[in-house]
């Protein structure tokens, strides 16, 4: 059976035949906002595993389309994160090591 939607080839997002009619889907901008539609407007389970490797994506994506300062900070908060899943993860290792020589 032929689909009767509109045509979505590459380069062709869906929401330039419904939403965003009349703006110019080879538009850089015009891509960027139909992405930026679709991350607002999508909306699932967020206490999954998978969903929370999501949201680190996300955040990952958009602190790399950021500039100057904003960069900075998304980059010291990722290390933060970094840093506190060493520490525990020397933390838990330290007591096992400690568990086993008793």
């Amino acid at each position: 059976m032929a689909e009767t939607g509109p045509p979505t080839g590459p380069g062709q997002h869906p929401r330039f035949h419904e939403d965003l009619v009349g703006l110019d889907p080879h538009d850089p901008e015009a891509r960027a906002f139909a992405e930026h539609l679709d991350r607002m407007e999508r909306c699932g389970p967020n206490f999954t595993v998978e969903a929370s490797i999501d949201g680190v994506a996300d955040f990952a994506d958009s602190s790399n389309r950021l500039g100057g300062l904003r960069w900075w900070i998304a980059a010291f908060l990722a290390t933060l994160i970094i840093v506190g899943v060493i520490v525990a993860a020397w933390d838990i290792v330290e007591r096992a090591l400690q568990w086993l020589a008793e």
